[in-house]
């Protein structure tokens, strides 16, 4: 039997109240009983009526796409960094939690980065050894350099990324050195984490445009990609930093990329400026990529990238992905949750299009 699209939050018996606080809430066919059917409130029936799924005709729409996609939750670092507020380090370490309690596997927890450049991340150490670390889950930290590293490694960190760029401008500006420089950085950092047995990812961002350079040749993606693969990053991350790309360009770029590494290595990471995000993800999915990154409520943005707005939603992405029959293993009520604990903490409104039409129904 398969699972119902959203997570069950009230036993069956409590489907009044079910109903009451998620009156879109979606159930496939064999879920529903009469004995549940006469506990829906009467105003509640038409909404019911469209969002019952059979799962026989749900069938012929997973062709072309991944049984299983493994979602990077940035939203602690990637979303976090970007606030213009200082967000204490209790709510970081309980939001962090909280996460961890969703099924997700992989959360990228803060950025080893010096705070004069970053200084929502000048609490780094403190957050790494204050979360509880669950077993299954993964909690990678960002480190530009050898300090870094070394830095992470100490504060318990287990795995690393580097973030590299496809765009010459924007590496000066992000982590204020060429290109070139940035390998050889690199380098130095995957090489150690080698010999430490700690796994190492590797970011490009602007990887379909740069906020100083505009469009960036495929050539150059491809290139930064390959050389960051094959200095030993187990999984590559292309980033459309400022959400300009559309499906037609993301295809172009991982149709080059792809020729030097495979889709199993690769992962996509999209920012919805343009409202393109969702529809760039899917793209990407139906080439055989089936690592998506996402933040929490839609965070994010990019310091460094004016006018970039955040990620793509972890809860619209999972809606998406539960739609297509794709699993994830993540509980979406409860990333919903974790999401609205952290948007009250900063004092904003979730950019989650799913999160608000659930709450607010």
């Amino acid at each position: 039997m398969m699972k119902a699209l959203l997570p069950l939050r009230y036993h069956p018996i409590s489907v009044t109240k079910m109903f009451s606080f998620f009156p879109f809430y979606c159930l496939r066919l064999e879920h529903i009983t009469l004995k549940m059917l006469a506990k829906v409130p009467w105003h509640h029936c038409l909404k019911l009526s469209i969002c019952v799924f059979d799962p026989r005709l749900e069938s012929a729409q997973l062709s072309g796409f991944p049984e299983y996609v493994k979602i990077v939750e940035v939203g602690p670092r990637d979303g976090l960094q970007n606030e213009k507020v200082i967000v204490p380090t209790d709510i970081k370490i309980e939001f962090i939690n909280q996460l961890s309690q969703t099924g997700l596997s992989v959360i990228e927890v803060t950025s080893f980065v010096s705070s004069r450049w970053i200084p929502q991340m000048a609490d780094h150490t403190e957050v790494m050894k204050g979360i509880h670390q669950y077993p299954g889950i993964r909690y990678p930290v960002l480190t530009p350099n050898l300090q870094g590293f070394h830095r992470a490694i100490a504060a318990g960190a287990t795995e690393v990324s580097v973030f590299g760029a496809a765009s010459e401008s924007f590496s000066k500006k992000n982590i204020n050195c060429s290109i070139e420089e940035s390998m050889k950085k690199f380098e130095e950092v995957v090489k150690s984490a080698r010999h430490m047995n700690i796994p190492a990812r590797g970011y490009v961002s602007c990887a379909l445009g740069c906020p100083y350079e505009g469009n960036i040749t495929l050539q150059k993606v491809t290139e930064v990609s390959k050389r960051l693969y094959g200095m030993g990053c187990y999984e590559i991350s292309l980033g459309d930093t400022i959400g300009v790309g559309t499906p037609g360009s993301m295809k172009k770029m991982l149709e080059s990329v792809m020729k030097e590494i495979p889709p199993r290595a690769l992962a996509v990471h999209c920012h919805d400026t343009y409202g393109q995000a969702l529809a760039n993800i899917l793209t990407a999915l139906q080439m055989g990529i089936n690592v998506v990154d996402s933040a929490v409520s839609g965070l994010g943005g990019c310091p460094y990238a004016k006018g970039a707005s955040g990620n793509i939603a972890t809860e619209d992405l999972i809606y998406m992905l539960n739609g297509l029959g794709v699993n994830t293993g993540v509980n979406l009520y409860k990333v919903m949750e974790a999401g609205d604990f952290i948007c009250k903490a900063v004092n904003k409104t979730t950019n989650s299009k799913v999160a608000q039409a659930s709450f607010n129904a």
